[in-house]
């Protein structure tokens, strides 16, 4: 029996579906709406609230610069608004393939692998020279080499144009979040556990910062700190090393000496810059806009229990037990009224393999809670596709980590959940019985509520960014505050 109550609804989360990757294909056609009208109108009859998508670069801006073809994903849209649905937007900046569960290939542009023809060092790079061409390296941020546009420039007038191309959906209330694509996968962080460059979980990954532009950056800013003498990390190990087997994360190792701590803090700051820059531009661009900004934390759960962290580091988040890595990016996003979207909610740390020395479950508690503290809404979803029980409850903890409060809002929520993804499997009759209880739970056994009012999420128009936060003052919240309680386990279980 699905009720209505005023508190309960307080209680109510949010919950959004991805759709396939290749929903719209590499050249630019919305192949089957037919299709996928029939599975959308079958997600609505679960009580979800709305769909993600990407909008790829690849696809929009591929006939040359500046030539944008919005075409195929207005079809989409107008599809995604006959059937109810709210509509969450990826600026997908990154290219799709290579990375787990990408079955369809849509490259970053041509004309921009183009100018990678001749000038390689526009592409991440490891320590022994592979290029990565997911994604343009933070070091060509404010280099004009795109026939005379800086890549940050690039990110900036798609932005415009998607605000420009799609302005009837953004006044009609269908776009209820732009997520602003901050590197590979869409997640703010550097490549550093390509699958295909031969990385298998659970590997420490590789620091990518051994282009000719994060080379120089690194360099000045050593001098400028009076040690004109340090080089980049040449003892980190590859790919699928075990951190005890590095110079650079054995105990002891590198990254605990005075010249490791001063790397790793150049590091991350690049990912905490480019991010608050993009984020600055995103802000112009959608500017009174009636929609919310988020970005993506990838859930890097492996070597979590072990004092280096050591697959956080390559990826650019320095997390440690006694430095949190990732509060200062909740305050960065402070400022651009943006939602920290986090992965990995539906794991558990029973379920991973021990020698991973994985702990999904404290890595959440503990991102989650920095949001929090730092004052930012907070969403997420699952990192692998999972249909059953144990996973739909790990996600509802999460979701409302201390439980429902029967009296009002609770004191912890998140703004909004969205599964991945969209698929034949999820439809099955069985899985679609189960994930149906789920979206239950996730309402607080309230039906479908078409009035974001009603749970406290009215969008309210976009509101121009704050004035910068000095580094130093991000930097103030890597002092570690122990995360939020917990509840064992949700009091909303889809089984219980």
């Amino acid at each position: 029996m699905v009720t209505s109550d005023r508190n309960m609804l307080q209680n109510y989360v949010p919950v959004y579906v991805m759709l396939p990757l290749g929903v719209v294909t590499v050249d630019n056609v919305f192949a089957d709406p037919n299709g996928l009208k029939e599975q959308l109108l079958k997600l609505r009859a679960t009580g979800i609230d709305g769909v993600m998508v990407d909008v790829w670069w690849g696809i929009i801006e591929q006939k040359g610069p500046k030539q944008y073809d919005w075409r195929a994903y207005r079809i989409l849209f107008q599809l995604v608004q006959e059937c109810g649905l709210k509509l969450q937007a990826i600026m997908s900046f990154h290219q799709c393939g290579g990375n787990v569960g990408d079955v369809v290939n849509i490259p970053i542009p041509k004309w921009v692998l183009d100018i990678g023809e001749s000038d390689p060092d526009i592409f991440y790079t490891n320590r022994s020279g592979t290029r990565n061409k997911e994604y343009l390296t933070i070091g060509v941020d404010d280099k004009p080499m795109f026939h005379g546009r800086t890549a940050i420039e690039i990110y900036s007038d798609y932005m415009q144009s998607f605000r420009e191309n799609m302005s009837d959906f953004l006044e009609s209330g269908l776009i209820i979040d732009i997520e602003v694509g901050l590197g590979p996968a869409g997640e703010l962080r550097y490549p550093s556990y390509p699958q295909s460059q031969g990385w298998q979980f659970p590997g420490i990954g590789e620091f990518q910062c051994y282009d000719k532009y994060l080379k120089a950056d690194f360099k000045a800013a050593a001098a400028r700190a009076g040690h004109p003498e340090w080089e980049l990390p040449d003892d980190a190990g590859q790919y699928n090393d075990v951190p005890e087997s590095t110079g650079f994360f054995k105990l002891n190792g590198t990254y605990v000496t005075e010249k490791g701590k001063f790397f790793l803090t150049w590091y991350s700051n690049k990912l905490l810059s480019h991010g608050d820059q993009i984020l600055e531009k995103a802000n112009k661009a959608f500017q009174g806009c009636k929609v919310k900004l988020a970005i993506k934390v990838s859930g890097i759960h492996w070597w979590y229990r072990v004092e280096n962290h050591a697959a956080e580091l390559t990826a650019g988040y320095y997390n440690l037990n006694d430095r949190d890595g990732y509060r200062p990016i909740a305050r960065m996003l402070s400022r651009h009224h943006a939602i920290l979207n986090f992965t990995c909610l539906e794991m558990r740390d029973t379920e991973q393999s021990s020698d991973a020395k994985s702990a999904p479950q404290e890595l959440v508690m503990q991102v989650l809670s920095g949001g929090w503290r730092e004052d930012i809404l907070v969403a997420g979803e699952n990192a692998l596709p999972r249909y059953d029980s144990t996973a739909y409850n790990q996600i509802i903890l999460n979701a409302r980590p201390q439980g429902v409060n029967k009296n009002g809002p609770p004191k912890l929520m998140m703004f909004g959940v969205t599964y991945l993804r969209l698929s034949d499997d999820l439809l099955q009759q069985s899985n679609y019985d189960t994930f149906k209880k789920f979206v239950l739970k996730m309402h607080a056994d309230q039906g479908y509520c078409a009035d974001p009012q009603n749970y406290n999420h009215v969008i309210t128009p976009l509101k121009p960014s704050g004035p910068k936060i000095p580094i130093e003052v991000l930097l103030e919240a890597t002092k570690p505050i122990p995360p939020f309680p917990w509840l064992p386990e949700t009091d909303m279980k889809i089984d219980g």
